[in-house]
């Protein structure tokens, strides 16, 4: 199974993703948007497996620090537009898995994809 883990290096969601992942001997790649940035058709693609609401990260400072005309009507481009522009305002850590796809750090999610 291909494994990659998308997020910010230093981000503490996913240095604790990080850590369960090594702690149950997942391998995995690591996408880091802060040196890669984040592709559009991975956006997209992923806004359509679980929706755009769940991939934004609307309590991260980056999100709370827009100017409120750019948080008020948000429709999926426009936050795909955002994300692109700032992707610390997607949600950590994206995992690919081939077959699935998780976002953010729940344990038991982890345990029920990766056994």
């Amino acid at each position: 199974m291909s494994v990659t883990i998308f997020g910010i290096k230093n981000c503490d969601t996913m240095k604790k993703a990080r850590a369960w992942l090594d702690g149950h001997g997942v391998a995995y790649d690591f996408h880091d948007y802060k040196t890669a940035g984040v592709d559009k058709a991975d956006l997209m693609r992923w806004a359509k497996l679980v929706g755009w609401e769940t991939l934004l990260n609307r309590a991260g400072t980056t999100f709370r620090k827009l100017p409120d005309a750019d948080k008020e009507g948000l429709t999926e481009s426009k936050a795909i537009a955002l994300m692109l522009a700032q992707p610390s305002m997607i949600k950590r850590p994206v995992i690919e898995t081939g077959k699935t796809l998780l976002v953010g750090f729940r344990p038991e999610a982890y345990e029920k994809a990766f056994g």
